[in-house]
């Protein structure tokens, strides 16, 4: 049996470490299908319900492992359908290589059927995009595709046709007329030097030595760096805030940390950006501007791996390029531990205030269910090492403050894309990846209703994946985000009937609850983390729980109330919700 063209491609992804691919079949990828079958002994097909998930499992997949993720997809609507994974990557700065198919080459350009040229489509996504189009190239494509995807932590994409697919590897079907030989390179990546420059480093030390108020930033680019980020806060007396992508960077029990940042972050860490006179960012290129330091306040320090991304938010005194760890490590003995500590004793008391707020509104008795609660059921309930996959909407704003992260949890959502859907996909990826854990998607129903028949991707190849559902029968962070434009919501809320997402767990042959009341909470959530399989909760909870932001500013309060004189839906209910959030935080 001849070797086909899609052995090499496959061969050389084995070189690379990659044991892992998700997708879909389709007849422009056949011959990639069929260079899997000939090594499924080394690579772990993983058939999906949509590519769009293919390419969110590929994402969750780098940003858990660090490793090159992989997915493939068949040619013209196939790959299309990949986009949105893929930008989430981009946008995330997470590894990842897609494969897609092409017509043969004989008939491009005819108008030939599901004749898409996706090299074209992937231009804005893709850091390295090719069109195969010689079976002399494989593997040195592959090589410089992953490589690539590593050096720029994006995303890198190769289409490779039909007819190309299926020839004979190696096959050199023209004459070379220049002086060239056959592509040769190496399944091989050299990890850029860490370590910035001493005169960088010395000059960081010197603006931080001389802070009163120090503070630190931390973000997705320290999150193998937490001794480092806790020893660099304890010789300077900073507390550390951390943005959302962030969150897992250090504890949050830690005595250094504020907790998250912006409009789904804790009014301490709002308060100590406009307090302090000098920031050290690390690993992070948080967009939110409004919510950092007003820039003739503060000098800023900041540890960026991309040299073009290296004072891309606010003016930088010391930008730093190097790695998280490596740069902190060298950095610290340049520090002078401060003695005085009162700017971080300040801190932690004002956290302690707010972690007592927060408790406050993790009200059992609350009913409809308070979502706060839900979360911190989970928390009390779910392993040390447990990982939650987060989607975009209200749920990220009751996981940033109520999902605790300690011992070796870990915490992924969308962050910069935030787009809807990826929690489960991520979860699936991630429990391929980490078999031995506990994988928690923790989801609304809006975005678990586009990809849902990947639950019966996770039945079917036996993973124990959990999901739990915020139930709220709306698009929920839409509908606050309208009102605080001043405008009563519209169309945000889902008609009857309301569905039972616990049915089609049951249906797909995993575990199912339906939870309507406050008291069942902890018992179903305890049932699904304790089944051997994947087990799903669906929570109906308050609808009209409003995710406030740390502080509220006189023009978001005014706004609010702008919404409800214009005629906002269910305003009753708002207000006796926001009403029983100020009895539970401060008592009757």
């Amino acid at each position: 049996m001849a070797r086909i063209a899609s052995e090499s491609l496959i061969e050389r992804l084995v070189e690379w470490g990659v044991d892992t691919v998700f997708g879909m079949p389709g007849d422009g990828i056949n011959g990639i299908m069929e260079g899997l079958r000939r090594h499924r002994d080394k690579v772990r097909f993983v058939l999906v319900h949509h590519e769009e998930a293919a390419a969110f499992m590929a994402t969750g997949y780098a940003k858990a492992t660090g490793r090159i993720g992989v997915c493939l997809a068949t040619s013209g609507p196939g790959g299309i359908h990949l986009l949105n994974g893929l930008y989430d990557a981009k946008l995330d700065h997470a590894p990842v290589l897609a494969i897609t198919g092409m017509q043969e080459t004989a008939v491009l350009g005819t108008g030939y059927q599901q004749e898409v040229h996706l090299d074209r489509v992937f231009e804005d996504v893709a850091e390295y995009n090719m069109m195969v189009t010689n079976p002399e190239q494989l593997p040195a494509v592959v090589d410089l595709a992953v490589r690539t995807a590593y050096a720029r932590r994006g995303v890198a994409h190769l289409t490779i046709p039909n007819d190309v697919q299926v020839a004979e590897a190696g096959e050199a079907p023209f004459a070379h007329v220049g002086p060239v030989r056959a592509p040769q390179s190496t399944a091989a990546y050299l990890r850029p030097p860490g370590v910035p420059r001493q005169e960088h480093l010395e000059a960081a030390a010197e603006v931080l030595n001389a802070a009163e108020r120090p503070a630190l930033l931390v973000g997705a680019g320290a999150l193998h760096a937490r001794e480092e980020v806790l020893a660099v806060a304890a010789a300077l007396g900073a507390p550390v805030v951390k943005t959302l992508p962030g969150k897992a960077v250090v504890p949050d029990d830690s005595p250094y940390t504020t907790g998250g940042i912006g409009l789904l972050g804790t009014r301490p860490s709002e308060e100590l950006m406009d307090d302090a006179d000098a920031l050290l960012m690390v690993g992070t290129n948080y967009p939110y501007t409004k919510y950092l330091p007003r820039p003739e306040k503060v000098r800023v320090v900041q540890i960026e791996a991309d040299p073009a991304r290296a004072g891309a938010r606010m003016p930088t005194d010391v930008p730093m390029v190097g790695d998280a760890h490596d740069a902190l490590r060298a950095l610290l003995p340049l520090l002078h531990p401060r003695e005085d500590v009162s700017h971080l004793r300040t801190y932690q008391k004002k956290t302690a205030d707010w972690r007592s707020d927060m408790e406050a509104l993790e009200n059992p008795e609350r009913d409809p269910i308070a979502p706060q609660y839900v979360v911190s059921v989970l928390d009390d309930l779910a392993a040390g090492d447990a990982i939650m996959t987060c989607d975009s909407g209200t749920i990220a704003t009751w996981a940033a403050r109520h999902w605790t992260i300690r011992d070796g949890r870990e915490f992924y959502l969308s962050g910069n894309l935030a787009s809807m859907a990826p929690g489960l996909p991520y979860a699936i990826a991630m429990q391929h990846a980490h078999p031995g854990r506990q994988v928690i998607a923790y989801v609304g129903d809006g975005g678990f209703a586009m990809l849902m028949a990947e639950f019966l991707t996770a039945a079917r190849h036996g993973l124990p994946v959990k999901v739990v559902i915020n139930n709220n029968n709306s698009l929920g962070q839409i509908l606050w985000e309208q009102m605080v434009l001043g405008f009563p919501e519209h169309g945000v809320r889902f008609p009857d009937p309301e569905p039972d997402y616990s049915a089609w767990a049951v249906s797909c042959g995993g575990f199912g609850a339906k939870v309507t009341k406050p008291g069942d909470v902890a018992g179903a959530i305890g049932a699904a983390l304790a089944h051997d399989g994947p087990a799903l909760v669906d929570v109906a909870v308050n609808p009209n729980e409003p995710p406030m932001p740390g502080k509220v500013t006189y023009e978001q309060a005014k706004k609010f109330a702008q919404a409800f004189l214009k005629g906002q839906p269910h305003r009753a209910a708002i207000a006796t919700t926001l009403f029983k959030d100020r009895i539970d935080k401060f008592g009757d």
